[in-house]
């Protein structure tokens, strides 16, 4: 299944819809302004929050933190010595890791775990400047988790770029 996200209206405290392939509004990234640190919530069409996005405080490298019903999921970190500048892993809490890795300024990339492709995130599909796609591969991939991974990995790179 793809999801289609408009890249330009990614500020702080800018609510923006993600839709499916048929146009339909699939998520809401609500945006929070005035929090100490960048803070995103990914809702549902009805507005229930699917997972909260946090930078984390106080880290030695940069991270972001993946939540669901108060409770972390995840963080998403630069992966540490790898040759690739644009590689990154997710650390699930119960242990699992996936691999995060591509063009991700340029917004093609991929998600992995084990070696197996879960997600793509492409700007190949669109002629639109600032859209791209996350193509959920795999039936029983999260679709929530693989747009979270990828709004967290292009905000923590284009935040890293800007330093």
């Amino acid at each position: 299944m793809k999801y289609l996200v408009r890249d330009k209206i990614f500020a702080i405290g800018d609510d923006y819809w993600i839709e499916d392939e048929q146009g339909r509004h699939a998520f809401l990234v609500d945006g929070k302004a005035l929090r100490l640190r960048d803070t995103l919530e990914l809702k549902d069409p009805a507005g229930q929050v699917l997972i909260v996005l946090r930078e984390k405080m106080f880290s030695l490298r940069d991270t972001m933190t993946i939540e669901r019903g108060d409770r972390p999921l995840a963080s998403v970190r630069r992966k540490r010595l790898s040759l690739l500048r644009n590689h990154f892993r997710v650390s699930l809490v119960d242990g699992t890791e996936l691999d995060v890795s591509g063009r991700i300024l340029d917004r093609e990339f991929t998600v992995e775990y084990d070696g197996e492709l879960l997600a793509h995130i492409s700007r190949q599909w669109f002629r639109v400047r600032d859209t791209y796609a996350v193509n959920v591969v795999r039936d029983d991939a999260d679709p929530a988790l693989m747009i979270a991974v990828a709004v967290c990995v292009i905000r923590m790179a284009e935040r890293e770029r800007e330093d």
